[in-house]
């Protein structure tokens, strides 16, 4: 069985690490080459950070800060936020970035996926989505939002994930936007529903508070990895007690770092 992943996500917005609820109300979590080493040191099998407001605000993308993170850890890095076209797939792949992470752009030019996936390989390329529990004249729907979470779009959930396979996704990242940030679990329902409907990895995110939630997300939601950003940043588990509740709970994932700090830093 392959071992389930633990991922860190660092929001950045103009390159500090931030976390917010919902995707609004964002506080200041750290710088962030500090929070990759901490991580890469605690055993983290990934990092992934996003630009937050780079498609919204239609920056460029954070190259700088991609370098900076690059050169002091080993652990895979996916990178996403602003990305818009194969050139800055091909930029942030150049500049240490392992996976790129698209999701607004490949919603305004489905195409940009599949091109992508063709250049680089599909191993690179994740569709990230950002999902919200909506209400359609009485009916709950699933619906794909873009632009950070501020512009609701008609795509259902599940429909858009398939079609990103299709289309040359290597993996899926599913943000679930009302659970986002809030403690309070993962989207069981919705996280296993996309599990079930591809046969590329799911990586779950939004709603972590506690450990017991990993575990749910991985086994009950079917996930292959578990993301998550407040539990870590302000130090109320390590990756280290995660991975060991998890392996306690039967769950398999690496107990033992796989890379190694290009830094020396404190884990704690």
């Amino acid at each position: 069985m392959l071992a389930k992943r633990i991922i860190p996500c660092l929001d950045v917005d103009k390159g500090r690490v931030v976390k917010g609820v919902k995707f609004f109300e964002h506080r200041d979590a750290g710088d962030v080459a500090e929070a990759a080493m901490r991580y890469d040191a605690q055993g983290a099998d990934e990092l992934v950070f996003y630009d937050i407001s780079a498609s919204h605000e239609g920056r460029d993308l954070m190259i700088d800060v991609l370098r900076e993170a690059a050169e002091r850890v080993f652990m895979p890095l996916t990178v996403g936020g602003g990305i818009r076209s194969v050139e800055d797939c091909r930029l942030m792949l150049s500049n240490g970035a392992d996976k790129v992470s698209i999701n607004t752009a490949a919603v305004k030019d489905p195409d940009l996926i599949q091109r992508a996936a063709l250049r680089f390989g599909r191993q690179c390329i994740v569709l990230a989505i950002d999902a919200n529990r909506v209400q359609i004249n009485g009916r709950e729907q699933w619906k794909v939002f873009i632009n950070g979470g501020r512009t609701p779009t008609d795509l259902e959930v599940v429909d858009w994930a398939k079609r990103g396979r299709d289309n040359g996704a290597g993996e899926i990242v599913l943000n679930v936007m009302n659970a986002d940030g809030t403690l309070d679990g993962y989207d069981l329902e919705m996280t296993r529903a996309v599990s079930e409907a591809v046969d590329i990895p799911v990586v779950a995110s939004g709603g972590a508070g506690e450990l017991e939630h990993l575990a749910d997300v991985l086994t009950v939601g079917k996930a292959d990895a578990a993301l998550a950003a407040s539990i870590f940043h302000f130090g109320t588990y390590t990756i280290g007690q995660a991975k060991e509740f998890l392996s306690a709970r039967g769950v398999t994932v690496r107990l033992e770092p796989q890379f190694g700090s290009k830094a020396t830093v404190n884990s704690n």
